[in-house]
Order: C-alpha cells, then structure tokens, then sequence
C-alpha cells in the first residue's frame, strides 16, 4: 500500500490533488496544530488577471489548539462574500456551470467543526474529479499524536503495513531515506511538472487554488493535468 499524510487545506493547489491522487489511502493529518498564515483557511485565485485571496472564516486561531479543536464561522455572511467573490472572477469560465455549484455546496456545508468541514471539501472534490483514493482522518484511526515528525509518520506506515510513502518535494530537508529503509518503506517525493492552461487571456499565473483549475478545464482535461508530475 502507499499512502500519503497531509494537513487538510482550504482549496488546495493542484500539486495537493496530483498526491491525493497517486496513492491508494489518503491520510487528513487533523490532529496537528494549527499553522497561521497558511493554507488552511485561505488560499489563491484569479482576479482580474491578479492573484487575490479568499478566505475560511474560523473563530479564536490558535497554533496552540489543533485543527480539529477549531470551529468555522457560522455565519452565512463571509461565505456569501466568498461565494461572490468567487462568481464575478470566474462567471465567464468555460466550466463555470459545472463548478459553481460545488463550491457553493462546499462552502455551505453545515458541520462547522474545521476538520469535518475541511474533510467535506476534499470528498466533494474527490468525488468531482472521480479521485478513487480512499481518505481517512488521522485523529479517527491513528492517535499517536504524541508522536512527531517522520516518527509519527513512520508509525503510520507500519499500522498500514505500507511499503511506500510519498510527501511533496517540499519535505526533502524533513525526512531522511534512510530512517524509512529501517522500517522498510520505501520514501518517494512528488515534483509537479510545469503546468500551463488557459486563464482567459491573461498571462498564465501558476499554483492557485483548485478552482481555478476546475473553472478552466474539464474533468478529463483535470485528470491530464494530475499525472503531470515526477517522483524522486
């Protein structure tokens, strides 16, 4: 089996889904604290030819709770912002009638625990995109958070009998080859390949969120796009 662990982020970027999507198990790492100033409650997308940004509205952040002891914003307010936000930079989009009202469901989602509601989003998603990677919670079925880093991840491995696990490239300064050979699983990074798309007819701005991707190209077009990548 090979599986993969990440945080759960708010529309993440394509290279997110390219690694969802080569596994065979999916692991939310929700049971981790809270990084401010990233991407789990905000991310990119295109305005006016611009990156602009939206956001998850989530009340009292703290890097000292974790994710899953965080709540959203119940009120209807940001999410129709966002929401509108959304329609007038993407309403001409090829894929626009297609897309909309995912996202529309995605942000009206009722279950305001953070987890739960960031856990909602990337099944939708999955399902949108046809994704058959099965996804699970780190907090439901491995509490060992008393574990860190490549030990935590290790430990997870072994529960899963997994013989490979892959990170993003950005990991390669994290975790050793060697510590995963001792515990004989096999360590893989994935490397998004550079990736264009028509965005209107504006100049190509790369690594924004999901939707734009899904605004612009087709599900088939979008499963082109995930096997665009190299493992190292």
């Amino acid at each position: 089996m090979t599986i993969a662990i990440m945080q759960p982020y708010f529309f993440p970027y394509l290279g997110y889904w390219q690694l969802l999507n080569t596994v065979d198990k999916f692991i939310i790492l929700d049971d981790v604290n809270f990084i401010k100033q990233g991407y789990i409650n905000r991310n990119i997308i295109l305005s006016l030819g611009k990156p602009q940004q939206i956001n998850l509205q989530v009340n009292a952040i703290s890097s000292n709770k974790l994710v899953l002891e965080h709540e959203v914003n119940n009120s209807f307010k940001w999410r129709k912002k966002t929401l509108r936000t959304i329609q007038q930079n993407y309403s001409k989009a090829k894929y626009f009638n297609d897309v909309f009202p995912l996202i529309e469901r995605i942000i009206y989602f009722t279950d305001n625990n953070l987890s739960n509601y960031l856990e909602n989003q990337i099944i939708e998603i999955s399902k949108y995109l046809s994704l058959e990677t099965e996804i699970i919670k780190s907090s439901v079925f491995y509490p060992n958070n008393k574990l860190k880093g490549k030990d935590r991840i290790i430990d997870i491995c072994n529960q899963e009998s997994a013989f490979s696990y892959i990170n993003p490239i950005g990991g390669t300064k994290l975790y050793s080859n060697d510590e995963f050979k001792k515990n004989n699983i096999e360590l893989k990074f994935i490397k998004m390949d550079s990736i264009k798309y028509s965005q209107f007819s504006n100049e190509f701005i790369s690594n924004l969120s999901i939707i734009d991707v899904m605004m612009f190209n087709s599900v088939e077009e979008i499963k082109k796009l995930l096997n665009r990548y190299t493992l190292v």
